[in-house]
Order: C-alpha cells, then structure tokens, then sequence
C-alpha cells in the first residue's frame, strides 16, 4: 500500500505501514489504534501511536472519540472492476457502430440530417457512458413513489420493453417498502402528527404559494419568525432562509468571495458547493478529503506565496467543508479546521446539510457533536430538506453577515419566497426539537437516530460487510466495487420490499461503487434487523 499525506506527520517522518490491507483513516489515524487501545489495554503500543492517539483523543482539540473506516479496495476486487467497466466499454462502441448503420435501433438525443454541419448540441462522446453503461441499470433510479417517504413507502411498479429507455406502469403497487433511501433522519417526513396538522392549518390561512420575492409582497410573519428560530436553534446572532437548498450554496458563496480571493475546498464537496466556488471567480484549491496536513499546506502556501504573478495578499481566504459527506458518511474533523482558519486567520464556511439535526446531543449538528463555539463558523450554512422534512436551506451567522446577504445574494434578492406550509413545517419540527412544544419527542427521536446509527453499523460489521464512514454518521455507505453488483443489488432488494440507493461512477470513484442506507429514528430494531439479514442474501 502507498503511503498518503494522511500517514505521514506535520513533521514529515512515516509512522507504521497499516497491515490487513487497511487505508489510513480519513481523520490520520488507523484502525489499529482501536485495537491496541481498546482490545489489548495492557499491551504498549509503539511510542508515536500513542502519543496520536492522547492527542486526538484524551485532551488538545477532541473531548471524544473520533472514529471512522475506510478499507481499500483489494487488488483483485479492482482488477475485475476494470475489467468490467472494460467489456462494457467495449461492447459500448461495438452498439454505437450498430446504431450508427442503423442495424440496431438509436433511442440517443442527437441533431437532425440537416443540422449536421452545426457545432453539435448533443455531444457523441459525453453521453457514451449515459447510452452504454447507466442505461444497462436505469431502472434502479427514479422510481416513482405514491406514498409519504416515511419508515415505508408504496413504489409504483414500472416495466420496460426497450431496455431501459422507456418505462411503462404495469398499474401495481408494491407496498410498505422498507425506505432506506430517504433522508428522513428525524422521521419528521410524515403526514400526520403535530407538524402535518399546523401545515395543513397554514396552508387554509395562507395559501400554497407567495408568488413575491422577500424583499417586495412576499416577506410573512412566519418567515421572519423561522429565521429567529434558526438563529436561537444555532445559537448565533441572525439566520436568513431560502426556498431552495442547491441554491443557497450556489447563490450565496458567489456572494461572499470574488477575484482577489481564494476558496480551499474539499474535494469531495457536493456540487452545490463546486458550482458556487466555480461562479464565484475565485482562485479555487483543493485539497484532500479530511487531510489536515494538506490544507495547512495549502494555507502557508497562500500566506507565503499570496496571488499568483502579482504575489499580493489574498483579498479573504476561505475554507469550504461539509458536516457530514453524503457520499462517504464521514463527519469533517472540524475542531482541527477551526484550529487551522484561526492560526491562519481565514473564513470558514460549513454545509451542515446531512448533519444539522442528525448529529449531536441536541441534534444540533456537527457544532454541537464537537461541543464548539458556534462563533467559531464565519458561515453556517444548512437544509431543511433532511431532518426537518420539509424544503429549502439556511444561511446563518453574524447579524452583519446575513444583513449583507440580504441586499447582495442572488437567491435572497430574485427568488420566490418559501411557501408558506413549508415554513410551518419547519417551525413545528425545529420547537419539537428544542423541546419548545412541551414535550420530549424531538429529543427522543435524535436518540432514537444515533442508537439506530450505532446498531445498524455494527450489525452490518458483524455480517462481513465493508461499510464507510464514521460509526456516528446516518449515511452508511456498504461497498460493492462491481459495476455488475449495482444494478443487481438494487433490484433485488426491491424484491424484497427494501428501497436502497445504489452509486456507481461518475458519483463515485471507479473502483469504489456502493449501496448507500440512510438510517432513521422511524427505523425500528426489526426493521433493520431485517433489512441486515436481506443484504447479505
């Protein structure tokens, strides 16, 4: 196994090679620190391993324990990954020559006869991997459901004639499907209970729809009490939401950094993220996933170096990560980066999108699964559409911050504002929550969730399973590696009454393709026994 940035020290000098084909975790420890310390209390461990593991653990920047797997892809598991992704290649371009004389039928978006001389519209070699490999498996996304995306869903039951290109509804039903796709974390995607009754209440004084942007006719009382809300969830100084969470990243960054300027950006940041850096007109860096010796790396460059040709200081420096990353279910070492932007003085911004309610003592997100200072986060920034089960997303932080928001973004000054049951919704979940309805169910649902989290992780550990991520995270990514595996899996869980996500490339690494299980405080211990037990058949 190479050694990566994330073995070595500030110091440069290589600790240990981790044995049993193990990567390095993500947070720069091994998993055989768990081991020594945890398994063998008795037994020394080498001199360095200790001293990593007091720091991170025991005092300095962490007051728990930070724990989080990730397993290599073992060389022949990859090899016969390539090897697929090859004979589907190849297969690819033998179809495409088919089509191309017409012998096989081309259900591809492409230009008329007499366009052909025109720069092409639909580029050939872009849409190669969509005809020829997602095609093969497009059945297990998309499907249409017909009930709440609670525990369980109704999933209507579609067919194909054409191999994926066009589906046809058979007209049944398949009820009560285990839903482990949703991001439902707090189970608060529900249509009944308090939160369905007040929206519904709303909905009868208001309306649906506001048709007025915030700053004309369609600023309501309810939004401006929702903001104060966030802001009192967060404990900080002011909030401002938006109706659209995509758009509060892509919106709002371009917003707060410009030429001159110089974002860091991790790189597995959701595409919200990227597309706001990149309209921005920033100079972006990226640096490696959870990698804090490459980020400080990158800060003293920048400090050192300053813009490029010119060599002057960077107008602002900002750092940009995630709470909880989607797509690996690991949680961002956030008490290192906050150590990071304070000694190099940058701005941090933070997408608590997957981790704002699911994480936490309080379900206050990865602030408060840290025990930080909110005040330390220039910018906060969150959805509504997981835990609270409702739509849009939150910018919040100093009131200066969110007052120049308010005048400046794009998304605050053009969009529509947020409908009205939506805002309900988000303001019934979050008091339930806080416990400001007068009872402790929004307490025990966050209970409920990290217990379920802890269960499900170890079940599927005990079975032989590889699983990513951190052992507190909800999104529980298990791997497949083959692009075969993908669809095969999907479908037949389905077959099962179980609902799951399947990723594959581009989504993922090549070599890396996964089912992902969102877990939920709705899920209960049968459910996921169940679900564990199907997996493995």
């Amino acid at each position: 196994m190479t050694e990566s940035p994330a073995t070595k020290p500030a110091d440069g000098e290589a600790r240990p090679r981790v044995k049993n084909g193990l990567k390095p975790e993500r947070n720069g420890l091994v998993k055989s620190l768990r081991r020594c310390h945890e398994r063998q209390p008795k037994r020394h461990c080498h001199p360095e391993e200790e001293e990593v593991h007091a720091a991170a653990l025991n005092g300095g920047l962490y007051n728990r324990p930070f724990l989080e797997s990730f397993e290599e892809t073992p060389m022949l598991v990859a090899v016969l990954t390539y090897m697929g992704y090859g004979i589907l290649t190849v297969f690819g371009y033998l179809r495409d020559f088919l089509r191309h004389w017409k012998i096989e039928r081309c259900h591809i978006a492409r230009e008329k006869e007499e366009q052909k001389d025109f720069v092409p519209l639909y580029q050939d070699f872009e849409n190669f991997y969509t005809r020829n490999l997602y095609m093969r498996i497009r059945d297990n996304w998309n499907r249409p459901i017909c009930s709440v995306p609670g525990a369980k869903v109704d999933v209507i039951e579609r067919a194909s004639s054409d191999y994926n290109w066009t589906f046809n509804y058979t007209g049944r039903v398949v009820q009560e499907v285990i839903n482990l796709g949703s991001y439902n974390y707090l189970g608060f995607a529900e249509n009944t209970g308090p939160c369905a009754t007040s929206a519904a209440e709303v909905t009868a004084k208001y309306g649906v729809g506001v048709a007025s942007t915030r700053q004309e006719i369609g600023n309501l009382d309810g939004h401006e009490e929702m903001e104060k809300l966030v802001a009192k969830f967060l404990g900080v100084e002011s909030a401002m939401a938006f109706g659209m969470g995509f758009a509060t990243n892509s919106m709002n960054i371009p917003a707060l950094a410009g030429k001159g300027c110089l974002i860091l950006s991790d790189e597995l940041n959701h595409a919200s993220l990227v597309l706001g850096v990149r309209l921005s007109g920033s100079t972006i860096r990226v640096f490696k996933h959870n990698n804090m010796q490459n980020l400080e790396k990158l800060l003293r460059e920048a400090i050192v170096h300053g813009q490029p040709r010119t060599h002057r200081p960077w107008k602002k420096i900002l750092i940009v990560v995630e709470g909880i990353y989607s797509m690996e279910g690991s949680v961002v070492r956030l008490p290192e980066v906050i150590a990071l932007k304070k000694r190099y003085r940058a701005y941090l911004y933070l997408d608590e999108a997957h981790s704002i309610g699911a994480l936490g003592p309080r379900g206050r997100g990865v602030i408060d699964y840290f025990g930080l200072d909110p005040c330390d986060v220039d910018v906060m920034m969150g959805t509504f559409t997981k835990s609270f089960g409702a739509a849009g997303g939150y910018i919040a932080g100093k009131r200066e911050l969110i007052e120049y928001l308010r005048s400046h973004s794009h998304s605050a000054v053009y969009a529509t504002s947020m409908s009205p049951p939506v805002v309900e919704q988000i303001i019934t979940s979050m008091k339930c929550i806080m416990g400001e309805d007068g009872t402790t169910i929004g307490l025990k649902r966050v209970q409920q969730l990290a217990g379920n989290v802890v269960y499900f992780r170890k079940r599927l550990q005990e079975m032989g399973f590889i699983i990513y991520g951190n052992e507190d995270s909800p999104v529980v990514p298990m791997m497949l590696y083959m692009p075969a595996k993908i669809g095969a899996f999907g479908r037949e869980m389905l077959k099962r009454n179980i609902g799951v996500v399947v990723v594959g490339f581009p989504a993922t690494p090549i070599i890396e393709s996964r089912a992902r299980f969102c877990i939920s405080a709705a899920h209960t211990r049968d459910v996921l026994d169940r679900t564990s037990k199907l997996s493995r058949h």
